[in-house]
């Protein structure tokens, strides 16, 4: 590896991120303007003195918890793990985007924010008594123990990326998860779709903080693109049992390939990657890959559906009850 090489992209990249400072507050004002701050506690009651409106709420999402298909559990419990995981991703951002106020405060801010998240979604799965809820804490603890890093060397650029891309997955995840709750379990499917909405305003800063990195430095941020875009490796990878959960989600078409193609056209088109001028021969060839990815991965998605027959699968945290797709 040439080292002085990766030094020079680095000290490139945190330039520029020094440079959009004044765009990056900004958009945290605006940011901050548009949120509505929220608990687990406005959805799931959990005073010492309840009132019996408190009790029929915890009754009643029982009940309805109970009527939600297992594969639709096996979603839920893979959407609570991930948010339960993030030390990683407060690690993760901290290291790779730097200790520049700007992006110091974001991160407070947006662990804060994405606290929440974890937080109702086991609250939920414990109180309504959805699964083996042991087995979903070991799941826990052998993730956070795992860790968590997809990069090998601090990257910026690729941060940005990544961060844009898996907001808009995770997004994509909780509100197609409510879809198929739907009317079964009203509260649960409010609860993902408020999740589902402060997931796109943070997939917004990231994709936007990027759209002024490219216009910065449009060669080396191409280069990130294709780092990360044509395989993104889900923050639940190093999660015991995610490939046969991936797999049943992905066969009810809660999240997979053809999701995740729709989000690769989506940022190509948003950061306007086709009409980019001025690059060099790396950054016109990187430009050409990335926008031959969504037809390659339209491709992988037609091979993996061809290839597959049904199967049986059986989670340990659902008691392994034998489910068929």
């Amino acid at each position: 590896m040439n080292m002085k090489g990766t030094d020079h992209k680095l000290e490139r990249q945190v330039e520029v991120l020094r440079l959009i400072t004044p765009t990056v507050e900004k958009m945290m004002n605006r940011h901050v303007e548009k949120r509505k701050l929220w608990f687990s506690s406005d959805f799931l009651p959990s005073n010492e003195k309840s009132s019996p409106e408190d009790d029929r709420i915890l009754t009643e999402a029982r009940k309805h918890a109970q009527t939600i298909p297992d594969s639709v559990r096996a979603s839920l419990v893979m959407n609570t793990i991930t948010e339960e995981g993030l030390p990683h991703f407060h690690r993760f951002i901290a290291f790779h985007l730097g200790d520049e106020p700007v992006w110091r405060r974001w991160n407070f801010m947006w662990t804060a924010e994405e606290d929440r998240h974890g937080n109702v979604l086991r609250d939920y799965i414990r109180d309504t008594r959805l699964f083996d809820f042991r087995k979903v804490e070991q799941l826990q603890y052998d993730f956070i123990e795992a860790g968590f890093d997809p990069f090998d060397t601090r990257s910026p650029y690729q941060t940005l990326v990544y961060t844009s891309l898996q907001e808009r997955a995770t997004q994509v995840a909780h509100r197609n998860t409510g879809k198929q709750v739907g009317d079964r379990e009203p509260l649960l499917n409010k609860i993902l779709a408020r999740i589902a909405s402060e997931e796109a305003l943070h997939y917004n800063f990231y994709r936007r903080a990027f759209r002024e990195v490219l216009a910065c430095d449009p060669n080396l941020a191409l280069e990130a693109i294709l780092k990360v875009m044509p395989s993104l490796n889900m923050p639940g990878i190093r999660m015991p049992g995610f490939r046969p959960m991936a797999e049943l989600i992905r066969r009810t078409r809660i999240y997979g390939l053809w999701e995740y193609k729709d989000i690769v056209e989506e940022a190509i088109s948003y950061w306007q990657i086709e009409v980019m001028k001025n690059l060099n021969d790396l950054g016109h060839k990187a430009q050409d890959t990335i926008m031959e990815l969504p037809r390659r991965i339209q491709t992988a998605a037609e091979h993996l559906e061809r290839r597959s027959t049904q199967k049986a699968f059986s989670l340990d945290v659902i008691y392994n009850r034998i489910m068929e797709f």
